[in-house]
């Protein structure tokens, strides 16, 4: 059983985190070290006791990411259908905000774990995509780039995380769905038979 100690560490560890990716998503790699623990309501020595420096605390961000993508894909490779399957990764991966991460990209060494699971996630796209096409489910141009590109640029969407620095949660429901219909859209765009 875990000590309340351990508990407030883990609930610490992931304000922390979910604070990084939305000070990221505003201010991309410039992003200070101090706005993060202010948004996550925890000390600055709280952060740097997790993470010895912003560049660790940014690659444990890009291995989180990259960990979600192959989790999604996974689940999408389970499904008995290649649409369904392909659709719900798309819409796991841009609701999780899978794009906000592009401004560090570049900026911070790749550790050996986080290059080996970013290798994995772009072989499990590979399948996703090739057994949608095979099913004829999705256009035989599409690429796994092109799903990567789109899930990057989907997952950036600032509407939801605006609202809510606005304090607007009466429209939070409105704009999660809009950003729904947004992606169903874009995935149509990609089922065989739709224009160039």
């Amino acid at each position: 059983m875990p000590s309340r100690r351990s508990e407030q560490v883990e609930r610490n560890d992931r304000a922390l985190l979910e604070a990084a990716r939305a000070v990221l998503a505003d201010d991309g790699a410039h992003a200070s070290v101090a706005a993060i623990a202010a948004r996550a309501g925890v000390g600055i020595g709280s952060l740097y006791r997790r993470y010895a420096t912003k560049e660790a605390l940014f690659q444990h961000l890009a291995l989180q990411s990259t960990e979600h993508w192959n989790v999604a894909a996974e689940r999408g490779l389970d499904d008995v259908d290649p649409w369904r399957g392909l659709a719900g990764f798309v819409t796991d991966c841009v609701e999780f905000g899978q794009g906000t991460l592009g401004a560090v990209a570049g900026s911070i060494a790749v550790s050996d774990e986080m290059a080996a699971s970013s290798a994995r996630g772009d072989g499990l796209l590979d399948r996703l995509v090739e057994r949608a096409q095979r099913a004829g489910a999705l256009r035989a141009d599409v690429t796994a780039v092109d799903v990567a590109l789109l899930v990057e640029q989907l997952g950036r969407s600032p509407l939801v995380e605006q609202l809510r620095r606005q304090g607007r949660d009466d429209l939070l429901a409105e704009a999660t769905a809009a950003r729904r219909r947004l992606v169903a859209i874009a995935l149509d765009g990609l089922r065989p038979g739709s224009p160039a």
